[in-house]
């Protein structure tokens, strides 16, 4: 891989300020490498053991997360804040509805207004690319915790390390014995799904992914299409009892909030023959 190839992997998630400065960001899951997402799983272990033996440490202290939310949340938010504190760390906390946001301040202003406070910053926001609009402008990192349809990075990683958890055997699959993974649900506005499947691309060799999902709501055609060049096995079933015959993960994501409609309908799905299933719910 040459000098400028390997650069264009990492533009997505890097972003150069004045005098040279890189900032790393954590916007999607494009241009992540293998071994950095092993390395995450890594350090997610050694957390979880940390907290189960004592709690936490003091490694983050004097450190200031600034949570923006532009949309309502209680496990990615709480989540990030737990993690925060239970490593010495402080949280400071902006939604739409008790800041500047609801007297009109853009969401440049805000993020390089938090900026000036905080070490780094969680954003949440309704618009497809608002995240890596914030990268653009901030002069701290900003993780990903979701962009409207387009991605939701933190929660695919989180999915990730439960099903290595669990089953143990992602490192290790091959294409002689993939694993399958069956997502079912809203595939076309699911972010968590859209991120999933990119990560899980990083297996191309040892991973298989079946599609379940209503004619009007299948994974964006450009996704597809980007999995397909990394050799990824994809097809597509009829019914969740088609699919699941051969699953090792079930993934199930509810209809997403849209435009067009203000229900939310949860899909919950469960099956004797299925070794794992996952309830995205974190969206």
């Amino acid at each position: 891989m040459g000098a400028s190839e390997s650069k264009s992997k990492h533009d997505a998630n890097m972003h150069v300020v004045k005098k040279g400065k890189t900032i790393p960001h954590f916007i999607t899951i494009k241009g992540l490498e293998l071994d950095v997402v092993k390395v995450l799983l890594g350090s997610a272990a050694e957390m979880k053991s940390l907290v189960a033996r004592c709690g936490g440490d003091d490694r983050l202290k004097h450190r200031i997360l600034a949570s923006v939310f532009y949309e309502p949340s209680t496990r990615t938010s709480c989540s990030f804040s737990a993690a925060m504190l239970r490593l010495g760390g402080q949280v400071v906390t902006v939604n739409d509805q008790q800041s500047s946001v609801a007297k009109g301040e853009s969401l440049d202003d805000t993020i390089q207004t938090m900026a000036c406070y905080c070490d780094a910053t969680v954003l949440r926001h309704p618009e497809k690319g608002s995240a890596a609009q914030a990268a653009g402008v901030s002069t701290k990192p900003i993780i990903n915790a979701g962009d409207g349809t387009g991605e939701h990075p933190t929660q695919a990683m989180l999915d990730l390390f439960t099903i290595e958890s669990e089953l143990g055997t992602l490192l290790s699959a091959s294409a002689a014995a993939p694993l399958t993974v069956v997502l079912l649900g809203d595939l076309k506005h699911g972010r968590t799904v859209h991120s999933l499947v990119r990560l899980l691309a990083l297996f191309a060799a040892g991973v298989k992914l079946v599609y379940v999902s209503p004619p009007t709501l299948c994974m964006p055609q450009e996704l597809c299409e980007e999995l397909a060049a990394l050799h990824v096995q994809q097809s597509t079933a009829s019914s969740l009892a088609e699919a699941i015959v051969d699953a090792d993960v079930l993934y199930v994501t509810r209809i997403q909030k849209v435009d067009a409609t203000h229900m939310y309908i949860c899909m919950y799905v469960t099956h004797t023959h299925t070794r794992m299933h996952i309830h995205a719910y974190s969206h």
